[in-house]
Parts: C-alpha cells; sequence; structure tokens
C-alpha cells in the first residue's frame, strides 16, 4: 500500500479518548454578526472496527439541554480522503427526503486538516470548512467556516478548543 494512504489511516487517532470542548461560536452566520456565545461541551471518541474511521459523541448540556450530536470519520484507501458526517438528534444528519446530508471531504496535510464540501444556508449556496490545527497529545482546535462566494472569502462561525480529560 502507498505509504502516504496508510499515513492517513490513523490521522484522527489523535482523537480518541475524553474530552473537554470549551466552544466559541458565532450566533448569526453571514450577517456580519459579531454576538459570539460560549459554553462547555465533552466528547467522546471511539475507533471503528477494521481501521475504516472513528466516531464520536457530542454532549453540550450547558448549551442546549438535551442536545446530542456526533461525528462519523470515514477514511477511504483508494482515494486516501476522509469523509467526516455531522449527526445530531435535531434531523439526524438527514435532509427532508431522508438522506445523509454530504460530507465535509478532505485530508491532512503539515499536522492541518482541512475538509470541506458545498451546503446551504437559509436556502442559498455556501461552502463549509472544517479546520483542525494545533494537535498535540493532550489538545487540538476544531473550527468551522463558511463561504458565500464558493471560497473566495471565509466567515469562522465556530471554534472549539479540546482537552483531553481522563474519560468518565
Amino acid at each position: 500500500m502507498d505509504q502516504s494512504i496508510k499515513g492517513g489511516i490513523g490521522d484522527f487517532d489523535f482523537l480518541l479518548g475524553h474530552w473537554h470542548v470549551d466552544n466559541l461560536r458565532l450566533r448569526k452566520r453571514l450577517q456580519n454578526n459579531t454576538d459570539w456565545e460560549s459554553f462547555e461541551a465533552t466528547q467522546h471518541n471511539v475507533a471503528l472496527p477494521g481501521a475504516i474511521g472513528n466516531l464520536d459523541d457530542y454532549i453540550a448540556e450547558s448549551w442546549r439541554p438535551g442536545f446530542v450530536g456526533m461525528s462519523l470519520r470515514l477514511f477511504n484507501p483508494q482515494t486516501a480522503l476522509w469523509s467526516i458526517y455531522w449527526l445530531d438528534n435535531v434531523n439526524a444528519g438527514l435532509n427532508p427526503a431522508g438522506v445523509l446530508l454530504p460530507p465535509v471531504v478532505g485530508r491532512f496535510s503539515h499536522g492541518v486538516g482541512v475538509f470541506e464540501c458545498d451546503d446551504e444556508l437559509d436556502g442559498r449556496p455556501i461552502r463549509m470548512r472544517y479546520t483542525w490545527s494545533d494537535i498535540t497529545p493532550d489538545s487540538a482546535r476544531w473550527e468551522q467556516a463558511i463561504s458565500p462566494d464558493r471560497g473566495d472569502t471565509w466567515e469562522m462561525n465556530w471554534r472549539m478548543t479540546f482537552r483531553r480529560t481522563a474519560g468518565a
């Protein structure tokens, strides 16, 4: 197997385990808004069988009581790309027809992971980007940004700072 593809399988191994997550989230997107909310969450990440990826839960009880999110990350060894799906107990990550929403897709390069897809916000097309950076054994940073102009400009609207914990 090509070493770059083999190496990609372990890109998200740093995320396995239990985390405390500090969130900074823009309340209104693409509205020249500067009103940010901050809240805490927990996350637990586990590997999927066969090294095909991982999944986690995302619990932000202080933000939205009862809200549960989940990320499903799958690695394609043929393309060396990751697909990341966001699921939650609001719409299950499905469109109105019951079809899984498209993932952000990308890879890591020089310790930074960039993952993008076309999406929609309030009925208009946008480009979505997730960026993983500042990765250490006990910390990491994730940011979400959106672009209304096919990537010419970006608005960062959510930042999560991860700190490893001992677990539950």
